[in-house]
């Protein structure tokens, strides 16, 4: 066993806290969508003085593991800004330009951090995604 098994590891046991878990997750999601075909990326960003605290500074312990997988993690000054950020991601297919198939988006924020950007967020789930 390695300390990098549990981001690596593809097959067999892994062990980790339930931040690591986090960590992996689009890791696991970029490898599922290569194995089907897809040229997909990631992009993460929240608050760094979220509850999830410790989750900023894994992603940033591990940023050559994100560029091998083509995750892009930026903290945001604020939910708000996170937020937008993350909608940023999801419809640059309508420039018609992306170089990617999709792109998958993870924000992370606080309770009043929630309420505060409930106008983005409402945008964003009006605005949907792409199909990837």
């Amino acid at each position: 066993m390695k300390l990098d098994d549990k981001y690596r590891l593809e097959r067999g046991q892994a062990y980790l806290t339930g931040i690591q878990a986090l960590v992996r997750l689009p890791m696991d999601q970029m490898r599922r969508d290569r194995r089907t075909g897809l040229n997909t990326a990631a992009f993460i960003s929240g608050y760094e003085g979220s509850p999830l605290g410790g989750y900023d500074l894994a992603l940033s312990r591990v940023r050559s593991l994100l560029t091998e997988h083509r995750i892009h993690f930026v903290p945001g000054v604020n939910e708000d800004i996170a937020a937008t950020s993350i909608f940023g991601s999801q419809i640059v297919h309508v420039l018609g330009e992306s170089k990617y198939d999709g792109i998958v988006g993870i924000w992370y924020g606080k309770g009043p951090g929630v309420d505060r950007s409930g106008d983005i967020l409402r945008h964003a789930n009006l605005a949907g995604t792409g199909p990837n």
